[in-house]
């Protein structure tokens, strides 16, 4: 399925332009003055999740934890029937112990699940995270610029970092928690758009080989024709898995909360990025190739 009348989506690739480097910008900043919100899992301490047989305020809590022996306060986030207690150090196993003492006096049907991450094991998280973005990004490049050519691969890998970026700046931007389920996320995030990526750049590589392309015009009305064969194929792939994310997001728990999240903002952002970023930048690295062919002598 197609639609009827081609749009220039190189022309329309511009605002996109403009909003992805804008919010590029801000996540920047961001990232410089905040960097990011991690989660336990990427920093030293211990965080305490807490099964309730009734609702617990946030102010009972507290009052009841305020005495187990820590030189700080803890971030407490309630739910139903269940809150999770945030230590920015490790519980010691005395503390350990005055903790679910304290919580059980308000509710003895309390369980608990304790994880505690020590400096060099988030240090290495957080690297093994790096890594894994990393060694991805170099697979696809590899494997792009054997299937197609460099400026494919290229534009591909920008269209990557830039779905990347766009979930770790607005995580930053609006301080969401950042655990190991949002590297998963992450790296879904660019399964899916490689995917829609490739789909793109094979029919534009078609479409090269039945086509005539002398001019700049050429190769643009090749790559907004190619847009317009495979437009409604991504959209309805996106979309399916952005329903699915989304009532994740709505009825999932909170273990799976920012990966849920991560994917949606990730799947929009992804949406439009092998559309509108993808292909209009593998057509300016042509439209140079061209013009430099062009300038050398006869």
């Amino acid at each position: 399925m197609r639609f009827k009348k081609e749009l220039d989506y190189v022309h329309l690739s511009k605002y996109f332009y403009i909003f992805s480097i804008t919010l590029t910008i801000l996540g920047i900043i961001f990232l410089a003055i905040f960097n990011l919100n991690y989660s336990v899992d990427f920093k030293a301490g211990s965080n305490v999740d807490v099964s309730l047989s009734k609702n617990l305020t946030v102010d009972q809590i507290r009052t009841a934890v305020a005495n187990i022996g820590t030189d700080h306060e803890p971030d407490i986030t309630p739910g139903t029937q269940r809150v999770t207690i945030r230590y920015d150090k490790e519980l010691t196993s005395q503390q350990d112990a005055a903790l679910k003492s304290a919580i059980t006096k308000l509710d003895d049907k309390a369980s608990f699940e304790i994880n505690t991450v020590d400096t060099e094991m988030a240090k290495e998280l957080a690297r093994n995270a790096i890594y894994a973005v990393l060694i991805s990004c170099l697979g696809i490049i590899v494997y792009v610029s054997i299937r197609f050519e460099w400026r494919f691969a290229i534009a591909a890998i920008v269209a990557l970092i830039h779905d990347a970026f766009m979930v770790v700046a607005v995580f930053s931007i609006f301080r969401l928690e950042v655990d190991l389920t949002f590297i998963v996320a992450v790296l879904t995030i660019i399964g899916y758009s490689i995917n829609d990526t490739i789909v793109i750049f094979d029919r534009i590589r078609e479409n090269l080989r039945f086509g005539k392309q002398k001019t700049y015009d050429d190769l643009k009305n090749l790559v907004n024709k190619s847009v317009s064969q495979t437009i409604m194929r991504s959209l309805y792939t996106a979309f399916t898995v952005f329903i699915a994310a989304f009532f994740l997001l709505v009825l999932g728990g909170e273990s799976i909360k920012m990966f849920s999240l991560a994917m949606v903002i990730g799947l929009l952002f992804g949406a439009y990025s092998s559309i509108f970023i993808a292909s209009p930048l593998w057509l300016l690295l042509k439209k140079n190739q061209k013009l430099k062919s062009k300038s050398k002598p006869a």
